[in-house]
């Protein structure tokens, strides 16, 4: 027998037999903020995210597709926008390296840090979150939780094969304290409130 596998034999017939249930982990909820939509804004912003607002009349994608008419390559996973970049048709995550804008809706947000899950059935292909210069997440209000706590009882954390929280864009910061966006990830994050199944306006 090998050192290795005496020290594993050793460690297994020296496990505690302890018939003990798992402490329970509390949520931290009780004492939730007045307005979850709030909370998140005030988070994403504090982090460098950027938070768009919809107009009072007229098309609620207004400024994504601002945005939108400064790029010169856009990929969208969402139904609602249109993209100029086929995502079904990326052979190989070097294939996104040009993409200027990609526009994504996430699975879930998180008040209480300003992130938002996205995951592989989200972005389609998981490069485009890090390759892209800039990102624009639709988000549907009823889909932010409070806490991590809740977050990590989310089934997309579970059942998915890749999910990744983003909390506003990519940040690096030198030890002189130099900030730098975009060195690895996204330059921009913005996030629009925007219903799954809201009727979209002309």
């Amino acid at each position: 027998m090998s050192s290795r596998a005496e020290i594993f034999a050793s460690i297994r017939a020296n496990l505690p037999r302890l018939d003990r249930p798992l402490p329970s982990v509390p949520l931290f909820d009780a004492d939730p903020p007045g307005s979850l939509v709030a909370q998140f804004k005030e988070s994403l912003e504090r982090m460098g995210g950027l938070w768009l607002d919809q107009p009072a009349t007229g098309d609620p994608l207004a400024a994504v597709q601002d945005k939108i008419a400064s790029a010169k390559i856009v990929c969208s996973t969402v139904s609602e926008i249109d993209g100029n970049c086929e995502m079904a048709r990326v052979e190989a995550p070097q294939d996104l390296a040009d993409v200027d804008l990609v526009i994504v809706r996430a699975a879930f947000a998180v008040a209480e840090t300003g992130s938002v899950l996205l995951s592989d059935t989200d972005l389609k292909v998981n490069a485009v979150a890090y390759l892209a210069q800039h990102m624009i997440v639709l988000l549907d209000p009823t889909d932010i939780v409070v806490n991590l706590h809740h977050a990590y009882r989310r089934p997309e954390l579970h059942d998915r094969h890749y999910a990744a929280f983003h909390t506003g864009p990519s940040a690096t910061a030198d030890i002189e304290g130099v900030l730098i966006h975009g060195a690895q990830g996204v330059r921009s994050l913005s996030v629009l409130l925007l219903p799954r199944s809201v009727p979209l306006r002309n």
